[in-house]
């Protein structure tokens, strides 16, 4: 019973450690990942915008969010906005603008509409592929940008869902600003590298990152447990000159 117990018991600490971790038959980066990304550099995307989207974009404007005169910062997937909380008190001379399509998530920092303001932290329910391009339409662009652990996407057959291999790639990097992309899967680091690399003829590398808090209430979990965590810092240069480049300029 002693020897079964123990057993137990060494399973279940396993377990602790490793919730979190992906899983996937996808072991470095995806073949198809640099036609796809030159895919998407080649054409247009012309998705219709997400309605909602476009009603909380407008409330942002109406609420004087982009004033000329304060920088703003953006944490695209914020979830439940504790992210968003955190670089408001980090940056308290930037707007920052929370948005993640989850009203369930939203709704546990109290945020029972699409739109969500106090002092310099804002939240809103926006759907970010919508989101990215109307403010790349209108010239509204941060100062940072941060992808808190997006949604990895493991599946091999789930690559077009990855950020780096979606249809609204160049309009993120067009968007620009800094952007830093965190996550816990080595591969997904590498392929976000390799596909701004590929598309900005610049060099990015992934970097292993141990900080000293969590940003999010999943970094804190994967401090807790030890696991391996991952980040892509593209400087603002490399976004702006891409950004030109489109624009033929």
């Amino acid at each position: 019973m002693r020897v079964a117990k123990a057993l137990k018991q060494s399973i279940n600490t396993r377990n602790l450690a490793e919730s979190g971790l992906v899983s996937s038959k996808q072991c470095g980066i995806h073949p198809h990942l640099d036609k796809t990304v030159q895919r998407h550099l080649q054409s247009t995307w012309a998705q219709p915008f997400h309605k909602p989207t476009l009603e909380a974009f407008h409330q942002l404007k109406l609420e004087g969010v982009f004033a000329a005169d304060v920088p703003f910062i953006l944490d695209s997937g914020c979830g439940t906005g504790n992210s968003t909380h955190w670089l408001a008190e980090k940056f308290p001379r930037h707007i920052v603008i929370g948005a993640d399509r989850s009203s369930a998530r939203l709704a546990k920092s109290g945020v029972s509409s699409s739109f969500y303001r106090h002092a310099n932290l804002v939240l809103i329910r926006a759907e970010l592929a919508t989101l990215w391009r109307l403010m790349l339409n209108d010239g509204h662009l941060p100062e940072k940008h941060f992808l808190l652990y997006p949604n990895p996407c493991p599946k091999p057959g789930h690559l077009l869902r990855r950020w780096h291999a979606h249809p609204v790639f160049p309009q993120l990097l067009s968007l620009g600003g800094e952007i830093e992309m965190r996550c816990n899967w080595e591969v997904y680091a590498l392929e976000f590298a390799r596909a701004v690399s590929f598309a900005t003829g610049a060099r990015v590398s992934t970097k292993k990152i141990q900080p000293d808090t969590g940003m999010t209430p999943f970094e804190r979990k994967y401090l807790e447990r030890e696991q391996a965590l991952y980040a892509v810092t593209v400087p603002t240069k490399i976004t702006q000159a891409f950004r030109l480049s489109l624009a033929g300029g």
